[in-house]
Parts: C-alpha cells; sequence; structure tokens
C-alpha cells in the first residue's frame, strides 16, 4: 500500500497544498519498504489529490486539508488522515500500527500561515 504525507522540511505540512514535497512510502505488512521523495508539483484545486491518486497512493497524511481536496480523496477511496504534526516516517509508522486518528482538521481559509484547524 502506499502512503503520502505531505512535508515541510522534516516535518508533516500543515497545510497539505502548501507543502513542499510528498512522501510516498511503499509499505507491505504493516512495514515500510521505501520512501520517494516527489516534489509538490503546484497547488491548484482538485489537481493534487487526482496526481496523488494517479500515483496509487492509498492514504494521505497532512497536517491540515480543505474540504475541496478530502472531497476528492474521498471520492477516489483515499483514506484522509489530517491533524498529524512530527516527523513523517514516524507518522507512517504511527499510521501502520494503528495508533494515527484523524482530528478532522480542516483548513476553512486559503490564505492563511499554520492555523489549520485552529
Amino acid at each position: 500500500m502506499k502512503i503520502a504525507v505531505a512535508a515541510m522540511g522534516t516535518q508533516v505540512a500543515q497545510h497539505f497544498g502548501h507543502c513542499e514535497a510528498f512522501l510516498i512510502y511503499d509499505t507491505e505488512n504493516g512495514a515500510i519498504q521505501q520512501e520517494t521523495r516527489i516534489l509538490n508539483p503546484g497547488h491548484r484545486p482538485g489537481f493534487l489529490p487526482n496526481f496523488l491518486g494517479d500515483l496509487g497512493v492509498k492514504v494521505i497524511i497532512a497536517g491540515g486539508m480543505g474540504g475541496g481536496a478530502i472531497e476528492i480523496f474521498n471520492e477516489r477511496d483515499i483514506e484522509t488522515i489530517v491533524g498529524a504534526e512530527g516527523a513523517p516516517r514516524t507518522a507512517v509508522e504511527q499510521y501502520l500500527n494503528g495508533e494515527l486518528k484523524s482530528t478532522g482538521a480542516v483548513c476553512h481559509e486559503h490564505e492563511h500561515a499554520g492555523d489549520c484547524g485552529e
């Protein structure tokens, strides 16, 4: 299963669409097999959820995300985990162990500075 994490430097990005890169983790039998870093190809409405879905991603992890992106992920049967923080690899390991749950942090403002879900 492929799990993507929106990343800003060495941390989970607090806004999905404004991340620097997506770290794509290939997992098997509850363990990470490979990590690939893909630069964010650009934030525009509806693009990133389809981009990640076309890569085969089944789970997306971010700090916060807009409602439109969440809807597209849901339509594509991609699980959305928001409210995550810390190191991306740790977040994926927590998810695989059943320890990471979505807080439902939805961004309602498009012009913000790290305040998703507050």
